[in-house]
């Protein structure tokens, strides 16, 4: 019943590549580049896979930030569970395009569009683009947030936690 997932955010200088999502779960929301784990496929291919399929671009020195939990309930029962591997990247071959899933944009850092994004993001996404490593769990029911906690990491020891909302 989890499903593995990857999510790529692509930072070039003080920008970083955001993806509105055009189909599936979040569709319309903008987020990083990611997708499931295939079967017999390990982590990083499928963050390269993802980055490819979605926009074109192959992400280079992909530097892992963090595991994030998504439990979604609904009536009261787990409807769904998913761990995510986070990463960064700096540097991608290719140029970035459009896809059938993806409508990729650049934002700066200080614009990212929180409003326009899960709610949970503006909790962890910008630990992560300020270098730090984190391991979150977030409850939805209904894929509305209900609350959560991040931890930030240091040396693979959970050092800061706070709870959400």
């Amino acid at each position: 019943m989890p499903f593995v997932e990857t999510l790529v955010y692509v930072v070039k200088g003080n920008s970083v590549l955001l993806i509105r999502k055009k189909r599936g779960l979040g569709a319309g929301y903008f987020n990083g580049i990611g997708g499931k784990v295939e079967e017999g496929e390990d982590i990083i291919s499928a963050a390269v896979r993802e980055c490819v399929e979605e926009v074109g671009v192959k992400p280079r020195d992909l530097e892992w930030r963090g595991l994030l939990e998504f439990w979604n309930y609904e009536d009261g029962k787990v409807e769904s569970v998913h761990f995510v591997h986070v990463f960064v990247a700096r540097d991608f071959e290719g140029e970035v395009r459009e896809s059938e899933e993806a409508e990729p944009t650049w934002f700066s850092i200080e614009s990212i569009p929180y409003d326009s994004m899960w709610d949970d993001d503006k909790y962890w996404l910008p630990k992560i683009l300020s270098g730090s490593r984190v391991y979150a769990r977030f409850v939805f029911n209904g894929w509305r947030l209900v609350g959560g906690n991040v931890y930030e990491l240091s040396d693979n020891a959970l050092i800061i936690g706070r709870g959400y909302p």
